[in-house]
């Protein structure tokens, strides 16, 4: 399918689309900070005190529970935009049908795994506490529905609150407080499951007070089916792009020792923090693009990619070097067990970067081109699995130690990403008839100076490394890209005055 080209929208209307990206972005860029700053004490603890080994059978279950999970909000993180627009009927009502679906798929998914619960154990060791890590599937699912309907009121302040703070600081504080208990051998398991649902609480309570009560709701069996036939595409969709940051846990968990599950859970989890910021644009994104594509408007949808595109990859690469050239030191704050991640550590960042390209444009191909876009999305879980088993038995017959295996799947999930991107800006950029390329060249001039002062802050001490490195590493990146980087259109990022109902003069 190929879209005619068609004029442009005045500017006032593209201007507010941006204007309300822009203050998304903003919000989660704050966000960004307050899940660093809640992420690095749950690590250290869960690294200083359970040790890797525990937190590899963690993350091992972790990547089952919230996989299905996921599925089972059968891609309403994205869907519901569609639907709300659409209104087919009272909004409150819409986003119930979706939750009671997903709330009957998950309740039937956690019963099954209670009693069949080898994949979330594969090494075989775990306890019985262990097992109420199921439990979180509902709420979990439930959340993400109750968190997609409020962005597509532009709330974005309820999903940092929910994700950047209560359920980050929540599983740290009861984390180190199990472990004082006679449940400690379960902590880890047990302060998920508390924050999961913390951050159910936190999503419910906006979420009512926003749309009201049900308005002559009742239960639609024919109405679920319908829902389910539509959404399956954008559930698996959903699924596969958020299994290939899962992928290489669970296959790692399959030939390699816990303890390099652990530590490359820690690699994983420190690179993630990047991704939070191309994923948190997607719940203003959606909303944005389903008006645009019900206006056909394509070339204000190919420059709200391009735009959004060029603020992930400019934030996420700053991101990458500040973590990854002190990538020793930051390993190593976690526990000295931790520094051989260092290697993980550093293309995991880098696979960040080259995927941000991938999850903008699937923004909107999830709408234009569904079912193409997860035949690419199996593509390339199907390619990340093949090189991360190969580069499993390759450092295996190399005889080389555990971190090479770490590394190993780092790779593989970085060659994978990047081909996605490709493919998906390609696809996009020909249905619409615009393009939807992010890359400018002054990303480069930021790298390098950036590179340059990272070198000599690697030369301190590891303390001062951390305290004054990282802060140097990005004030160096940030001064060059917004000097020579982002023009007027790109700093209406930074720009809290606008609203969006006038455009700039």
């Amino acid at each position: 399918m190929s879209a005619p080209a068609t004029p442009e929208k005045p500017a006032q209307g593209d201007q507010g689309d941006i204007a309300a990206l822009a203050k998304g972005g903003r919000t989660n860029f704050f966000g960004f900070l307050l899940r660093l700053a809640a992420r690095l004490p749950f690590l250290f603890i869960a690294g200083r005190l359970y040790g890797a080994d525990a937190l590899g059978r963690f993350a091992s279950a972790l990547v089952v529970i919230e996989l299905i999970a996921l599925i089972c909000s059968m891609g309403e993180k994205r869907g519901l935009a569609q639907r709300l627009t659409d209104g087919e009927d009272e909004p409150v009502n819409l986003v119930l049908d979706g939750m009671l679906l997903a709330l009957m798929l998950s309740t039937v998914a956690a019963v099954v795994l209670w009693f069949f619960p080898a994949p979330m154990f594969p090494s075989g060791n775990y306890t019985e506490l262990d097992k109420l890590l199921v439990i979180a599937i509902p709420a979990y699912a439930l959340t993400e529905i109750l968190l997609a309907a409020q962005a597509y009121r532009f709330d974005i302040a309820t999903t940092v609150r929910a994700r950047a703070v209560i359920e980050p600081w929540t599983i740290s504080i009861m984390a180190g407080v199990f472990f004082y208990t006679a449940w400690s051998d379960s902590g880890l398991a047990l302060a998920y499951i508390a924050s999961i649902f913390a951050g159910l609480v936190a999503a419910a309570w906006p979420f009512f007070r926003t749309y009201g009560l049900p308005k002559g709701w009742r239960p639609n069996p024919a109405k679920m089916a319908r829902l389910s036939a539509r959404a399956f595409p954008l559930a698996v969709a959903d699924a596969v792009e958020w299994g290939t940051r899962r992928l290489d846990i669970f296959i790692l968990g399959f030939f390699a020792a816990p303890v390099a599950v652990g530590i490359y859970y820690v690699a994983q989890q420190v690179a993630s923090l990047p991704q939070k910021l191309k994923t948190s644009f997607e719940p203003i994104l959606g909303p944005v693009i389903t008006r645009n594509l019900k206006e056909k408007n394509y070339s204000a949808i190919a420059a709200q990619v391009r735009q959004v595109g060029f603020w992930i990859i400019a934030a996420q690469a700053g991101i990458a070097l500040a973590l990854g050239i002190p990538g020793e030191a930051v390993m190593g704050l976690v526990g000295p067990n931790f520094v051989g991640g260092t290697g993980a550590l550093a293309f995991l960042l880098l696979a960040e970067v080259v995927a941000a390209t991938a999850v903008v444009s699937e923004a909107a191909l999830v709408y234009v081109a569904r079912k193409r876009n997860l035949a690419i999305s199996l593509g390339t879980i199907a390619l990340q699995a093949t090189l991360t088993v190969g580069a499993m038995l390759l450092v295996e017959r190399l005889g080389y130690g555990e971190p090479f295996k770490a590394a190993g799947a780092a790779i593989a999930l970085m060659l994978a990403l990047g081909s996605a991107s490709l493919i998906k800006a390609w696809l996009l950029a020909r249905i619409l008839g615009y393009p939807v390329g992010n890359w400018r060249w002054p990303l480069v001039w930021a790298v390098a100076p950036a590179v340059l002062v990272g070198y000599l802050a690697t030369l301190m001490p590891e303390w001062a490394e951390l305290i004054f490195g990282i802060p140097l590493i990005l004030c160096t990146y940030g001064w060059v890209i917004w000097r020579r980087g982002f023009g007027p259109e790109d700093r209406v990022l930074f720009r809290h005055n606008i609203g969006g109902d006038k455009p700039e003069s």
